[in-house]
């Protein structure tokens, strides 16, 4: 499933971020451990808070191809090709918009019951 070094895109604490498999991990492992990155400026990911996760298999929103031409210009900063950025921020906004159809929904519920 995920080589050692291999790239994607995953929710880590309710978050969309870029993560790096820190070790290859078989097609049935349920738990991945990985690098993780939030987004710094136009194609460019920092290290985050908490670099280092383990995370669900489920929580993988996409894998990027092992030739996408990413670029590791120092050590804990990445910067994406234009295209495997455009994948990033695609799949952060559908994620924001499910959140926040679960918050309205369930805020909705909660408002209904009252009357």
């Amino acid at each position: 499933m995920l080589k050692h070094g291999s790239l994607a895109v995953a929710v880590v604490q309710r978050q969309v971020m870029i993560v790096q498999a820190a070790r290859t991990h078989g097609q049935r492992e349920r738990w991945v451990d990985v690098y993780t990155y939030t987004p710094f400026g136009e194609r460019v990911f920092l290290a985050s808070a908490v670099p280092q996760a383990r995370i669900s298999s489920r929580d993988i929103l996409t894998i990027f191809p092992e030739d996408e031409g990413v670029r590791e210009p120092t050590t804990g900063m990445l910067e994406l090709p234009p295209q495997a950025f455009w994948e990033f921020v695609e799949l952060s906004s559908r994620t924001q918009k499910h959140y926040e159809q679960l918050f309205s929904a369930r805020l909705f519920s909660k408002t209904r019951k009252r009357w």
